[in-house]
């Protein structure tokens, strides 16, 4: 099967109901993208898939085969001498110091790189309810919060 990460196209041989997830991380080394509950609901695991952020531990391989997907490691953006440039998002959760073990960080990342697209201009409940199904098992959210009031304003500045 096809599959298109991060702007590459890799030829992965998995049976079609593998989860995406153990794609990502086992088959590819993409280990950016965590593996949480396994159900769904703790969001750990978010990617984006034609742009629309989904959870790889409920989503088969097969499911995604053909369309975009986007992981943690393809956010930053690599410039033409080479170097990478990270997303305002990845930079603010630096900034902010966000993360305490980290486990959720990525999900957390790209449901608000999903959600400041639609959102340029977020208000502080905005982004609470935005980022309402993605847990944080250390209690981060004030961090998180900042973060994503701070990577909004840097690509307000960026337009």
């Amino acid at each position: 099967m096809e599959l298109h990460i991060n702007g590459k196209l890799y030829t992965v041989n998995c049976d079609a109901s593998e989860m995406l997830v153990w794609v990502l991380r086992d088959d590819l080394g993409l280990t950016g993208t965590k593996m949480g509950c396994g159900a769904g609901i703790c969001g750990s695991c978010t990617i984006h898939i034609n742009g629309t952020p989904v959870r790889s531990c409920i989503t088969p391989a097969s499911a995604a085969a053909g369309l975009e997907i986007t992981t943690i490691e393809g956010l930053a953006t690599i410039l033409p001498d080479g170097t990478e440039k990270l997303h305002p998002l990845q930079q603010a959760f630096i900034d902010e110091q966000v993360p305490q073990c980290g486990w959720c960080m990525s999900g957390q990342i790209m449901t608000a790189a999903s959600f400041l697209k639609g959102n340029p201009q977020p208000t502080a409940d905005d982004i609470d309810a935005a980022l309402a199904n993605n847990y944080c098992r250390c209690g981060c959210y004030v961090r998180i919060r900042t973060a994503v009031e701070r990577a909004a304003e840097a690509l307000q500045e960026a337009t």
